[in-house]
């Protein structure tokens, strides 16, 4: 695997991030070990969209598609490994277990299951015997089979975030916010600066890791990116004794219990398709119009869960959030460099928590270097976009 070349002296160069969520903190930490001089900027605050309501399952399972993308995903799921050690992350690696309503999508869940075990993936399905053992506060009657895949694990991704950025800075970067970018100083077609809320800020290369922004590509790369942007709510109870220990997908909705006892529920269906929700989510909020809203819409998550994790009845919620999934059509990340504009790479994806140590890894070595990885040339910003594997 490409590594950062931390060997030469890249204390000279300088370069701007912008957007301080999980991927653009990955990729300002990496660079910043790898010496460069990094500024940060955001416009609101770090982890304060996309970031902060993700559900933040680290995996690499059975919608990771093609088999070079699984592949990647299981890179970057081991780097989370590496990465909690360096920066004294809290991960609950229990593993996960899966399972849908429907036989038919049972069947061709255990049939996807039989793939992952020939891409290198332990995965395997089990009966509610063996189930039962693994958590045994699930109420399992509805499943007969699950999918049980050991290595993923469960991040807090506004914890992680921090410590990417908190490490960053003490190497040296500086995080500005709020911060809004406002535009870029190019002179014989090179990037010479970038102009922000907080003034013009030199820099040799611009990384946007703007996640759901629909308008950023455009404007500073000079490329459209096709995407869909999706709502994804998610809801964090107050703390509650040990009741879970692995990610749980179950039909409606998912479940993960962090290290201080909170859990994380992410629902898994999208916004009602009315009139009225179209409205509401005009402008994607990250908040709801008014607290009685939320607390209703809370209380109908923990119903779902309920009927699986009877243990969580009665639980009080600690926060919930409508958080903006950038998605590409295609399914896959856009990682490079502009074609438009060499000097601004770009870095949009779904689901960033799984992939940010890889692509943290990868981008800082191309953005370094110039060179292009191969393992990359799949999600480059000007490929054909047609072909749908979504997810």
């Amino acid at each position: 695997m490409a590594a950062a070349p931390l060997g030469k002296d890249n204390s000279k160069l300088k370069i701007v991030v912008v957007g301080a969520g999980i991927i653009g903190a990955s990729i300002a930490y990496h660079l910043a070990k790898a010496g460069v001089r990094v500024t940060i900027i955001d416009q609101e605050a770090p982890a304060s969209h996309a970031s902060r309501g993700t559900f933040a399952w680290i995996n690499a399972t059975w919608p990771k598609q093609p088999q070079a993308y699984h592949t990647l995903n299981q890179e970057s799921v081991a780097n989370w490994h590496d990465l909690q050690k360096a920066l004294n992350l809290s991960i609950e690696w229990g593993g996960s277990i899966e399972w849908f309503g429907s036989e038919e999508r049972q069947l061709k869940l255990a049939a996807q299951i039989e793939e992952q075990k020939l891409w290198g993936e332990p995965a395997q399905m089990l009966g509610t015997n063996k189930l039962e053992v693994l958590e045994p506060q699930i109420d399992f009657s509805s499943a007969k089979i699950a999918a049980y895949s050991p290595n993923d694990g469960a991040i807090d991704p506004v914890f992680a975030t921090k410590a990417f950025l908190d490490t960053a800075i003490e190497l040296g970067a500086e995080v500005k916010y709020p911060c809004r970018l406002r535009d870029v100083v190019m002179e014989g077609g090179r990037l010479q600066a970038v102009k922000t809320t907080k003034g013009t800020i030199e820099t040799d290369r611009l990384v946007l890791a703007t996640g759901a922004s629909p308008n950023a590509g455009q404007k500073f790369a000079g490329i459209n990116i096709p995407q869909r942007t999706t709502p994804g709510i998610i809801a964090i109870t107050k703390k509650l004794p040990r009741i879970l220990s692995r990610v749980v997908a179950a039909p409606g909705v998912n479940m993960h219990q962090r290290r201080d006892g909170r859990i994380v529920i992410g629902e898994q269906e999208g916004a009602p398709q009315n009139t009225a929700h179209k409205v509401r989510l005009k402008g994607r909020p990250n908040q709801y119009p008014n607290k009685k809203l939320a607390q209703d819409h809370a209380a109908r998550m923990i119903a779902i869960a309920e009927r699986f994790l009877p243990a969580i009845a009665g639980a009080d919620v600690d926060d919930i959030y409508i958080g903006w999934r950038p998605l590409p059509i295609d399914g896959h990340p856009v990682i490079g460099a502009s074609p438009e504009r060499s000097d601004v790479y770009m870095a949009v994806m779904h689901s960033g928590v799984s992939l940010a140590p890889i692509v943290g890894q990868l981008a800082t070595y191309e953005i370094i270097t110039g060179d292009k990885l191969e393992k990359l040339n799949s999600y480059r910003p000007d490929r054909d976009f047609k072909d749908g594997n979504r997810y």
